[in-house]
């Protein structure tokens, strides 16, 4: 009987919470025969109720479909999704603002568009001792709004972005390679720290790279090429607190040669 009583109460419950959504659902007429009139409703809502806001969007799109509030509702839509601003709604956005460019290729809010779709990959990248699957999608997205909207201000602030992109993939490549330095797996390290002077040529860690690289040779017992980025590491960053020790390095191989040669 209870099992029973407490069934019909849950029924109840569900029923109530299906009507109370109707409620909240339910269009006017007048303003559901204008498609501006409901883009407007939806802008009300887009903070304090996105998914009401996205109800009104998808009904001027529904509704008037060649309409110019049709373009921008499915924009809307997708910065709803954008603000709110989880894993999942991230994902979301990305599929949204990709289904606009998709259906209108040319208008003036594509590079926003594009550049929102790598700002969904970007915010939620994480650091660089984590994961960077988030920045490598984030950082191809980037280059994607430059390639297809060079002349846009997207452009310019995607620019800004990928450096940030390359400085986080270029550290989390460092950490990997600083590791196999401290385990002394130098041929993994020397590996690892050259494709940071490859594929991030701008990192602003180059100075520690320099090192490392240089110090990993040297203690494999490659001296004569560490040289190059012991030298490199003094002549580009003398400031560096890794160039002191740089230096010592090259006064080492030099008194080695010179021991050698008597």
């Amino acid at each position: 009987m209870k099992r029973t009583t407490a069934l019909v109460l849950l029924l109840l419950i569900g029923l109530a919470a299906g009507s109370c959504r109707a409620k909240k659902t339910e269009i006017a007429p007048a303003v559901a025969s204008s498609d501006e009139a409901l883009y407007k409703e939806g802008e009300k809502y887009i903070k304090k109720d996105p998914e009401k806001a996205r109800l009104y969007f998808r009904q001027v799109i529904d509704s008037f479909p060649k309409s110019f509030y049709a373009q921008r509702a499915k924009l809307a839509i997708a910065d709803t999704y954008f603000g709110e601003g989880d894993e999942g709604n991230m994902i979301l956005a990305a599929s949204e603002y990709r289904e606009f460019i998709s259906l209108y290729p040319f208008s003036p809010s594509a590079p926003y568009a594009q550049y929102r779709i790598a700002l969904s990959f970007f915010d939620k990248a994480l650091k660089p001792g984590r994961d960077q699957q988030k920045t490598i999608q984030a950082l191809a997205e980037l280059k994607k709004t430059i390639t297809a909207y060079p002349l846009s201000e997207e452009a310019q602030s995607a620019r800004d972005k990928i450096k940030e992109c390359e400085d986080r993939l270029a550290e989390h490549t460092f950490t990997i390679g600083y590791q196999y330095y401290r385990s002394e797996a130098f041929k993994a390290s020397t590996s690892r720290l050259t494709e940071i002077l490859t594929n991030y040529p701008t990192y602003s860690g180059m100075d520690k790279v320099y090192f490392f690289l240089g110090d990993s040779y040297f203690k494999w017992k490659k001296a004569d090429q560490s040289l190059p980025y012991f030298t490199k590491l003094v002549s580009d960053f003398p400031k560096s607190k890794y160039a002191a020790k740089a230096q010592n390095r090259l006064k080492e191989i030099d008194a080695a040669k010179k021991k050698t040669k008597k």
